[in-house]
């Protein structure tokens, strides 16, 4: 599992950025949510928001759903204390940043506060269409190239992990976000009980068991980091392999069941290999077109897409 320790060598959760019996009123706590569109970053500013209203505090939110369909830039703004002027955090005043996707972290990271702020980020890649600039086998996208360890040791409280990888381990790879919920949780001065109770008003009442046990993964997943800081091996994750000129074809598997149809990965194709059929389902015209950039995995809401490239050295 790809993941990240915080440089700090204590043994103490991350610094509470909040404490409702302390003096806020100078100025308001600032929680910064980042990621793209269908990561559940507007659910994850909801459950603050109104936990924070809960209390009595008072709360400013601004948001920006990005792109209609998955794959645009999402990010909230949340203030919140005994008085809130303005919706939206100046640069270097974010005492939490939570990132759902690694390069959305970087690009909000001059936002943090550099004296004491809390960078929690996912390191799943998801690579935008326009990062792939040129499609021939073996060329490489203009993605971000800082590793975890590289931005972790630039930030007051840091923290990455495979918040992704431990979800789809869970069942579900939609409550990653959850699980960044959790850790989120740890660095505000808010009763546990309070923060499930919030989450369950927000999530489908099927799903409420396994987003309470994503959230306590999370929970979990920050003390065991920082417990196990000292002796615990550090695992970058791997670097993108692109597809050589003389590799084999992409393994390209396709559940039918789950596919609604939407034909985001028949738009967003590069090669044009993909197409909806008179049942409105997804197929592949040609294999050998594929260069396994991933996109179609990676912007599908329905996780009906899985990608395998084959094994190069």
């Amino acid at each position: 599992m790809n993941q990240l320790k915080s440089k700090s060598k204590t043994s103490m959760l991350p610094t509470t950025v909040f404490n409702s019996s302390a003096d806020q009123a100078e100025r308001p706590t600032n929680v910064l949510v980042v990621g793209v569109g269908g990561q559940g970053v507007i659910l994850v500013s909801k459950v603050l928001a109104q936990l924070c209203l809960s209390k009595g505090l008072q709360v400013k939110q601004s948001e920006i759903h990005g792109m209609a369909k998955r794959g645009g830039t999402v990010f909230s703004h949340i203030r919140f204390g005994p008085q809130v002027w303005s919706p939206t955090i100046p640069a270097g005043e974010v005492d939490v940043l939570v990132a759902l996707e690694w390069a959305e972290g970087l690009r909000w990271l001059e936002y943090l506060n550099p004296e004491s702020g809390t960078f929690v980020s996912d390191t799943q890649h998801i690579v935008p269409p326009f990062a792939c600039r040129n499609r021939l086998r073996g060329a490489e996208d203009t993605y971000a190239r800082e590793t975890p360890s590289e931005i972790i040791n630039k930030v007051p409280n840091g923290f990455a992990l495979d918040a992704a990888g431990m979800a789809k381990e869970l069942g579900n790879e939609r409550t990653s976000n959850t699980i960044l919920l959790g850790i989120l949780s740890t660095t505000l001065d808010f009763e546990v009980k309070d923060w499930e109770e919030t989450l369950d008003l927000f999530v489908p009442p099927k799903t409420i068991d396994l987003n309470r046990e994503a959230f306590h993964i999370g929970r979990q997943w920050i003390e065991n980091a920082i417990h196990t800081a000292e002796v615990a091996p550090v695992t970058e994750f791997p670097v993108q392999q692109y597809l050589p000129e003389e590799s084999g074809l992409v393994d390209w598997e396709f559940t039918a069941e789950w596919c609604k149809g939407c034909d985001i990965c028949v738009k967003m194709c590069p090669e044009r290999c993909l197409r909806l059929t008179a049942d409105q389902k997804v197929e592949m015209t040609d294999i050998h077109d594929c260069t396994g950039c991933r996109i179609c995995e990676w912007l599908c809401p329905d996780f009906a897409i899985d990608i395998r490239k084959p094994e190069f050295h």
